[in-house]
């Protein structure tokens, strides 16, 4: 057998209203591309890509979540096996920003315990629309007690960033933290683990039909 192409996988979450960019942030993050064209995801998709961090090589399976509210009784059953999630709006849409809480409360309700988040506001260059500040994100974000960048998907900017500051964080707390070369998940088993080669992914449980 030939050996792995990665060290670990870590499972990342992008989450947020309807219409904030986040299939153009995944887009732009795994494949350096970006379209104008707006295409409504339906359920939920993902990417991978393997990045290196600190000599290690991480493979990224980011999902997409639906931002509309029919999608949520599907999208809620990824938000357990998340080990990083990304809060998204869009900083032309200030109804994008306020529904932020929501969002989080849903992390609260769904998410494991001690899951790593980082807010973002996407869509940073258009700046003539701009409805909600950076220091709104900043301090939304501080009020959360998480990290936060703004981003543009269009013109590439703090895209690789934002997937790269999440995917540290997790490395930190679920494999820096754990001893090495044990054979298990890095923490010794369940959904929020980070995954070594070898041992399968659990599929997220759902109760949808």
């Amino acid at each position: 057998m030939p050996p792995p192409h990665y060290d670990f996988l870590i499972k990342l979450l992008l989450i947020g209203d309807s219409g904030v960019g986040k299939s153009c942030l995944l887009l732009r993050f795994c494949d350096d591309a970006w379209t104008p064209s707006f295409i409504t995801t339906i359920g939920i998709d993902f990417k991978i890509r393997t990045i290196e961090l600190d000599g290690k090589r991480i493979k990224l399976q980011i999902w997409d979540t639906a931002g509309q509210e029919r999608f949520r009784t599907i999208t809620t059953a990824y938000y357990r096996g998340a080990m990083g999630i990304l809060l998204v709006y869009d900083v032309t849409d200030e109804r994008s920003f306020n529904n932020i809480r929501t969002w989080h409360a849903n992390i609260e309700q769904h998410a494991s315990e001690g899951v790593n988040k980082i807010l973002i506001g996407n869509k940073s260059d258009w700046i003539e629309k701009k409805a909600v500040t950076e220091e709104q994100g900043r301090e939304l974000a501080n009020e959360l007690g998480i990290k936060f960048l703004e981003t543009s998907a269009r013109v590439n900017e703090n895209v690789e960033d934002a997937f790269f500051t999440l995917a540290r964080d997790i490395k930190t707390r679920l494999i820096d933290s754990q001893p090495e070369s044990t054979g298990q998940s890095s923490t010794g088993g369940g959904n929020d683990g980070a995954i070594r080669p070898g041992q399968t992914p659990a599929a997220p449980q759902s109760s949808c039909c």
